[in-house]
């Protein structure tokens, strides 16, 4: 199995994977943010997902611009054009392949890098035991202006588990959830690599995190170094939880969920299954793709769901492997198909 080399005092180099679609709009104040990092990427490569709006000449002008700014700069742009678009998780995949640098840095097209965000994360890095590096972020309008709420917060994220991701202790959080946005990302790319392919079932953000958790490498930084634009278009967004999203996310009917769970857990198992070093991590996950098979297989009439239901609370499996009391409403109230269903 390939290793993390050894921390040494020579600097990271870092490539930004810039996943673009279609994102003219707000890909030159991105770009802008990232060419003003001190220090300064290596490369930012783009893998631009057939976008038909001129983002990739917003993207080369913008660069142009930078280099004759300044003259000494040695950022490097490579850019990956497709002809039919692969998606979210597959660009991000592909565009990460692409980069050559120790640590890739993970970029959405419409978000904004505070000054010193590099400055910032890279020393995190120079704990070799660290693979991957995430932070808060601000959530700000489609102007760029701040709405006062913070990413962790609109994700529930408790300070327990909060405390769990900043002190490497993070397969105990993301078995039970995803609370890594990855666009706050930064990886080093031996662990990204490692981790490839991707699994169909997993987001390219939610996979690494796991990945790096799996192997003790996660570290949250808890200060908020991104501006996570929402604008209305956002592929993959966060908003502020009201009690009418709540109600609107337990009644996902169990025909499409439940399946998306197990998928996610067998696909977890099956990697696992291939590194019999990591005997502890292959455990919980097992754990967790049984605990959702069972859920998955509950019956379509609620009431009858609740001898599993009671008997998966009183031996703990809510609390471990799902989101406790919120998965325990769920099992209780969810319809087994979408109105008009099967």
């Amino acid at each position: 199995m390939p290793t993390d080399p050894p921390s040494t005092d020579a600097p990271l180099a870092v490539s930004v994977a810039l996943c673009t679609h279609n994102g003219s709009a707000f890909v030159g104040e991105q770009i802008r943010s990232i060419l003003s990092q001190v220090p300064a990427p290596a490369e930012i490569v783009v893998g631009d997902d057939a976008s038909s709006d001129g983002t990739v000449a917003v993207v080369r002008s913008i660069v142009e611009q930078h280099r004759a700014e300044h003259p000494g700069s040695a950022i490097a742009l490579r850019i990956i054009e497709r002809d039919r678009p692969l998606g979210v998780t597959r660009n991000f995949e592909q565009t990460i392949a692409a980069c050559r640098g120790d640590v890739v840095a993970l970029s959405d097209q419409d978000d904004v890098w505070p000054a010193g965000r590099l400055a910032r994360l890279l020393p995190v890095f120079d704990d070799a035991a660290v693979l991957l590096v995430h932070t808060d972020a601000r959530l700000v309008d489609a102007g760029g202006q701040d709405s006062g709420a913070r990413l962790l917060s609109t994700l529930e994220a408790s300070p327990r588990e909060r405390e769990l991701l900043e002190h490497g202790d993070a397969l105990d959080v993301l078995i039970r959830r995803n609370l890594v946005t990855g666009a706050t990302v930064l990886v080093r790319r031996a662990l990204a690599e490692r981790s490839m392919p991707f699994p169909a079932s997993w987001v390219h953000d939610e996979w690494l995190a796991m990945m790096a958790a799996v192997e003790g490498g996660l570290r949250l930084v808890p200060e908020p170094w991104l501006d996570y634009r929402q604008h209305g278009a956002n592929v993959i967004g966060a908003s502020e939880v009201t009690w009418a999203r709540r109600f609107e996310r337990l009644r996902e009917p169990r025909d499409e969920r439940a399946p998306r769970l197990v998928a996610r857990a067998a696909a977890l198992v099956e990697r696992l299954e291939e590194r019999p070093e990591q005997t502890d991590a292959l455990r919980l996950a097992r754990a967790k793709l049984a605990h959702e098979r069972a859920r998955a297989a509950m019956p379509g009439w609620q009431p009858l769901r609740l001898p599993a239901i009671i008997g998966a609370a009183l031996a703990g499996r809510y609390s471990r492997y799902s989101r406790g009391a919120i998965d325990i409403a769920r099992d209780l109230v969810q319809p087994a198909t979408r109105r008009g269903g099967r």
